[in-house]
């Protein structure tokens, strides 16, 4: 299952001055909506796409463009209150998703852009879970702290406080809903920060003796478009 959260208040674009919601701001002719589910085109035949949101008018929306694009099958969460954090936000649509516990989880950012993305092949489709990485600096990402060696392992996860090079896509795989869960769980009784960030949650599990492993990509692989200077440096209008 993809899951998309989608249920901030866009506060950095609303105190710049737009009226609109980030996901639904204009770009190359699209909303970033479009740009940002787009990237997961491959799969809108085979997986279930589930998008969180917060009100009726954003549900709408979604459903629109989710048809639009082509996406077989989609599902709109829409809460009535807001979260502590991404995490819970994916909890919450979860839940009202009724997604099974041995539900696969990919999430990501509507306000990020993966253009060609393809699920990985080889160690991590055995894994316990996995972040997409590129090699960064600056204290506004989450990070990985890998293991000595070729493998792809995860020794640590930590959010906005670098431990090393490998900066987080903001694609983050769990092999089971059921273990998302519980390492939620486990951040509400000792949180490592004042929000409930997914990338931390992967501590847990390592805890535990679960592989995380991590997959590296280029940096022009991805694009960000979170703040502003983020979209208009995509081209975006400003408000």
């Amino acid at each position: 299952m993809i899951v998309i959260p989608m249920a901030g208040a866009s506060r950095r674009f609303a105190e710049a001055g737009y009226a609109r919601p980030k996901y639904e701001l204009p770009l190359d002719g699209r909303p970033v909506f479009d740009h940002a589910v787009g990237g997961f085109d491959a799969l809108f035949a085979s997986e279930p796409f589930l998008f969180v949101v917060a009100g009726a008018e954003a549900a709408a929306f979604v459903q629109a463009r989710a048809a639009a694009l082509g996406v077989v099958r989609a599902e709109v969460a829409t809460l009535d209150r807001p979260t502590a954090g991404q995490a819970e936000t994916v909890s919450l649509g979860l839940a009202k998703a009724g997604a099974a516990a041995d539900t696969a989880l990919t999430i990501f950012n509507i306000d990020t852009f993966r253009p060609g993305y393809r699920p990985p092949a080889g160690p991590l489709v055995e894994m316990d879970g996995w972040l997409e990485v590129f090699r960064g600096s600056g204290a506004n990402w989450s990070y990985v702290r890998p293991a000595p060696g070729a493998d792809p392992i995860a020794l640590e996860t930590a959010e906005k406080r670098p431990i090393s090079d490998l900066c987080c896509t903001g694609l983050y795989h769990f092999a089971r809903a059921a273990d998302f869960e519980a390492a939620l769980a486990a951040e509400r009784a000792a949180p490592s920060m004042n929000e409930l960030y997914v990338a931390p949650l992967y501590n847990h599990l390592i805890v535990r003796g679960l592989t995380i492993g991590y997959r590296l990509i280029e940096r022009d692989e991805v694009v960000f478009c979170g703040t502003p200077e983020e979209y208009r440096g995509q081209g975006g209008s400003r408000p």
